[in-house]
């Protein structure tokens, strides 16, 4: 596994290296599950594995990674929301699949197989995430307010967070900086346009301190 994750992480920082930082990245939006085939549903333990590897790989807090899937899918493999996002992260293929197969040199998207694995979905799901704070959200300071940044873009897209502050993206980040991370939250659940993006905001947030 640890050689697998090797030859990712080297095609994934290739391709992150010819990419311009302010590019516009395809986005997932959050939508609530409708069908989750039972299952034995997993512990952090159980995926703390593969959390722990692509955490390792992709420079990306194994804490965060573990709050999203909790929050997501509750650790379930084989949950596939209405919008057709599928496992434990629920990755769309189409948006976020997509964009990390473009970004590490591959043609096409991943497979529901792919993303009911629960190693291939975290890995997945774990770059996105590092592609999200390196082109978009690069530029913010605070690691709690890139945390935060991070889990209302994953949801939402990085875009709309950023509009939510400005058109432009320079003064975007640069409103950001200005912020605390505590009036960072507060901004996000005062103005941000999707009802969800606050309480999913609150949800990550309260998972991520609980584990």
């Amino acid at each position: 596994m640890k050689i697998k994750y090797l030859v990712l992480s080297a095609l994934f920082l290739a391709g992150c290296a010819s990419e311009p930082p302010r590019q516009q990245i395809a986005q997932q939006k959050y939508t609530p599950l409708i069908e989750a085939p039972p299952s034995k549903v997993l512990t952090n333990d159980n995926w703390s594995i593969f959390t722990e590897d692509a955490a390792s790989h992709y420079g990306v807090d194994q804490r965060l990674i573990s709050a999203i899937i909790s929050v997501e899918s509750g650790g379930n493999p084989n949950a596939v929301s209405r919008s057709d996002a599928v496992g434990l992260m629920q990755i769309k293929a189409s948006t976020a699949g997509r964009e990390v197969y473009r970004v590490q040199g591959k043609h096409g998207e991943p497979s529901r197989r792919d993303l009911k694995d629960p190693a291939r979905n975290i890995e997945i799901g774990t770059a996105y995430i590092r592609i999200l704070q390196k082109t978009m959200l690069s530029g913010i300071h605070n690691p709690v307010t890139m945390r935060y940044a991070t889990i209302v873009s994953y949801s939402n897209g990085a875009g709309a967070l950023l509009r939510t502050f400005s058109s432009d993206r320079e003064r975007a980040i640069a409103m950001i900086n200005d912020m605390t991370p505590q009036q960072f939250y507060r901004y996000i659940e005062r103005k941000h346009p999707a009802s969800q993006a606050p309480r999913y905001l609150w949800k990550v947030t309260n998972a991520y301190q609980d584990s």
